[in-house]
């Protein structure tokens, strides 16, 4: 999976195992076990993959096929700062889609893509719960409605000074 200097990983065998063992002996620990490690590590390095299916006693492919389906679990680190637009009916109704093309050429990274520098993670979500003022950002955990091309901008260099 490596592609140039392997580097070392930020997790560790009994670091995982710990997060992992946490969590096994509740119902449908795979899931549970994979957020816990994100909350944790704030991703899941593909380097956990084995060390989740030994624990849990399940295949390498069943750990992987659940990281890989959920949208919201990561493989690779976040950046710096989290931003999400909502692309839920209401927010699609108030432009969100342009929206989204401009999020993406104004960070320059792509949905579910980070930038270059490491400062901003770029996802979308299908709802933010803030119809009513939609389209709907939100930005570190911080909720923003009546979203524009310009308010967006605004908040993005905001955040990044």
């Amino acid at each position: 999976m490596s592609t140039g200097a392997a580097q070392a990983s930020p997790i560790s065998d009994s670091a995982v195992r710990s997060v992992v063992g946490a969590v096994a002996d509740q119902p449908g620990p795979l899931l549970l076990a994979l957020q816990a490690i994100q909350e944790t590590f704030g991703y899941v390095d593909p380097l956990a993959v084995p060390i989740v299916a030994d624990v849990l006693n399940v295949s390498r492919a069943e750990v992987h096929g659940v990281l890989t389906f959920y949208t919201d679990l990561r493989t690779s680190p976040p950046g710096q700062h989290h931003v999400q637009v909502c692309r839920a009916e209401a927010c699609q109704s108030r432009g969100a889609a342009d929206l989204v093309d401009h999020a993406k050429r104004q960070l320059g990274t792509e949905l579910g893509g980070t930038t270059g520098d490491g400062s901003v993670t770029l996802d979308q979500v299908f709802c933010l719960g803030n119809c009513a003022l939609a389209p709907a950002v939100m930005i570190d955990r911080r909720l923003h409605g009546r979203m524009d091309a310009a308010r967006f901008d605004a908040l993005i260099s905001e955040m990044r000074s």
